[in-house]
């Protein structure tokens, strides 16, 4: 716990959006990730989820597509400018820039197994090859329909056939000595996804977005059979020949493909029988868009149409680690655990996202089936509490080594869609909304005796224990005091609330703010509410006469969040402008500006050691600040020293009557009176050189 001010934070760690969508690839080895973000290819270490390395347009055109070779030498980038650039990625280094003749952006590339060429499709309907060694193009291939979103060579580079599919639906086979469409496979009825070639060069499984797999024979161009998987399905995956591999326990040499679509559970189907082997367990829905082998290492990677990347063990379907790869509006944010070892965040999504600090790993959450407005967490860091749009109800969340999701059933509030801002307590929950109420919502012994390990049985029902009208506008804001006591309220119609927390009666209200009050705060040393509003103060009230103390005003925008620090005797406040400021209370004054998001900071938080923040925005930016006083009173006082000390040698130079080097001390300390003393007072002709 900080035991003086604070007197300055500064960014420790941000977790930003690294996947916006498009393609993704892993490098031959397995080690990292790489996925599109705007107008940049980021590097994903999958050990750690650090991102290693960005790969940034000069143009700042957005990148529609990228290939890495398969010797992992060569990376090659498409945009929007319709340029291809080539890149060295393990420096950041572009060694060639090229017109990539296209009409139009380039929607599909990939490499041979050779790494020697590349082929790209474009949005102009052509497909072009180009060899990457001598840097000319040598094919230019005309008669797809539409945008050609597949291009993929045939594993076997002896055969020289290039396989693409467009927005016909249709399968075109080119032979590359020929330059010509061979031959054209027809059976989808619907986008094709991808193509999956087995060892023997002579089968293929194509997938599509009508919800079916094809096998081919490439000798006779014709169908084997169809396999009717009933998603839509984004990617077949060939599953590796190895007998500790899932549905290979007894027959390693079966043809046996790996599906992955819009019910966002892998499936592990049998190409010569056309049945389904094994599934992931059913869960909740969300849409898988890719799906990748980890080499040598039996996992599989798939992306949800959410950009979040899962990794799965291939013995068993588990999901091993997760990744978010992008988050939305981040509407509420906190630390979590016993030692502040997570921090859990309410994106502009159902989904909760719980990260690991330590490893980057993110947890997601399902259970909400609409946007996750607020959360609060135990004292102990052991529970929280989250809320959604809807009259869906609170969901609990436990965590010892994993997170645990139990709902909540409480009774129905009408006028919804519902806003709930919840406090948790050891026994208790309050929660307000859009109907102007407040509820006070009595937990079961079961979840406030919980322990450590402790797991929730089954479903859970709240009844409202006390329920009172409470504000004239929306209810943005509830706080609890630290002895569970009293409640405090702040609403839209400029004012906040006093309450009993034992049968919510009214105790007093603060009147004095001209808009909307954003946020209120009981101060955890003194009998102090803080209120933020839309008129861009804050204000402190005390507790027995209902009248402000104090009025703090320097921000230009609507405060959105107040939290006390250091002990209750400095301030911490959010805005809309994207600025937080550190006040101390004592002296009114604005010690800090921290500017370092660019939209409304909706979460802020502090940690129990009192020497951390976390903030979520807008931006889609989370950021862990620290408390940097001591080091910067340190460093300062270092440099105190160090003047004084040269300050010193200076005195002695000149008292020893060597001008030269007192007189380039002088300029070092920035002290331009006395190099003039010096050079008037030193022997003449001493300085004339």
């Amino acid at each position: 716990m900080n035991v003086f001010p604070c007197f300055s934070y500064a960014v420790e760690r941000r977790i930003e959006a690294f996947y916006k969508g498009g393609r993704v690839q892993i490098n031959k080895d397995g080690t990292h990730l790489f996925c599109t973000c705007g107008n940049k290819v980021n590097i994903l270490e999958i050990s750690t989820g650090v991102i290693v390395r960005s790969i940034e347009q000069d143009d700042q055109e957005d990148i529609t597509c990228f290939a890495l070779s398969p010797d992992d030498e060569i990376l090659v980038t498409g945009s929007r400018a319709l340029l291809l650039k080539q890149w060295c990625w393990e420096d950041g280094t572009c060694s060639r820039t090229w017109k990539a003749i296209h009409t139009a952006p380039v929607a599909s590339m990939t490499f041979d197994p050779t790494s020697t060429l590349l082929v790209t499709g474009g949005c102009d309907s052509t497909i072009k090859i180009w060899d990457i060694l001598k840097q000319y193009c040598t094919h230019n291939l005309k008669g797809s329909s539409g945008v050609v979103h597949l291009v993929q060579f045939h594993p076997d580079m002896s055969r020289l056939q290039l396989f693409s599919s467009s927005m016909d639906y249709k399968i075109r086979i080119w032979d590359l000595k020929s330059s010509k469409c061979v031959s054209i496979l027809e059976a989808h009825y619907s986008a094709v996804t991808s193509l999956c070639f087995f060892p023997d060069g002579n089968t293929m499984v194509s997938s599509g977005r009508d919800k079916i797999c094809t096998v081919w024979d490439l000798e006779t161009k014709t169908s084997k059979r169809t396999v009717a998987v009933y998603e839509s399905v984004e990617v077949a995956l060939l599953l590796p020949e190895s007998s500790d591999v899932i549905g290979r326990e007894d027959n390693t040499e079966s043809l046996l493909f790996v599906t992955a679509g819009s019910k966002g559970i892998l499936r592990l189907w049998d190409a010569t029988t056309s049945s389904k082997k094994v599934s992931e367990e059913e869960g909740d829905e969300h849409s898988l868009i890719h799906c990748l082998l980890l080499p040598n290492q039996k996992k599989v990677v798939t992306v949800t149409a959410e950009h979040n990347i899962l990794i799965y063990d291939l013995q068993d379907l588990q999901l091993k680690k997760q990744f978010a790869g992008y988050n939305d509006e981040v509407l509420d944010v906190k630390f979590l655990g016993p030692s502040n070892s997570h921090v859990v965040v309410a994106t502009n999504s159902p989904q909760i996202k719980v990260f690991e600090l330590a490893t980057s790993n993110c947890q997601i959450l399902y259970g909400h089936t609409e946007t996750v407005l607020a959360l609060d967490v135990f004292k102990k860091g052991l529970l929280f509490v989250s809320c959604a749009k809807v009259s869906s109800l609170p969901l609990v969340g436990i965590t010892a080594d994993n997170f645990d999701c139990k709902d909540i059933h409480a009774d129905k509030v009408h006028n919804s869609p519902l806003l709930y801002f919840i406090r948790l307590k050891e026994s208790f929950i309050v929660s307000g909304s859009q109907d102007l109420t407040l509820k006070i919502w009595k937990l079961p012994e079961s979840i406030a005796s919980m322990k450590v390990k402790g797991q929730l049985s089954g479903m859970q029902s709240l009844h409202a224990a006390c329920t009172e009208k409470a504000h004239d506008k929306d209810i943005n804001s509830i706080a609890v005091s630290p002895n569970d006591k009293l409640i405090v309220s702040g609403s839209q119609d400029k004012t906040a609330k006093l309450w009993s927390a034992s049968d919510l009666s009214l105790i007093g209200v603060f009147r004095g703010h001209k808009r909307g009050i954003w946020c209120v705060q009981f101060s955890p040393a003194d009998q102090i509410v803080a209120t933020s509003s839309a008129d861009g103060s804050l204000k402190l009230w005390g507790l027995q006469e209902f009248s402000c103390l104090k009025t703090f005003e320097g921000h230009d925008a609507s405060v959105l969040k107040v939290m006390f620090v250091s002990r209750g005797t400095q301030l911490v406040t959010s805005g809309s402008d994207g600025l937080l400021k550190l006040w101390t209370i004592k002296t009114n004054e604005c010690v800090k500006t921290l500017d370092s998001h660019e939209d409304k900071v909706w979460g802020l938080h502090s940690n129990k050691l009192d020497n951390a923040l976390v903030t979520g925005s807008a931006d889609s930016s989370i950021i862990l600040w620290k408390d940097v006083t001591e080091t910067e009173l340190a460093e300062e006082l270092a440099k105190k020293e160090d003047e004084i000390l040269k300050q010193q040698e200076l005195s002695n130079l000149l008292h020893e009557k060597r001008f030269l080097k007192a007189l380039g001390l002088a300029i070092t300390l920035d002290q331009p009176h006395t190099a003039l003393t010096v050079i008037k007072g030193g022997p003449p002709g001493k300085f004339s050189s």
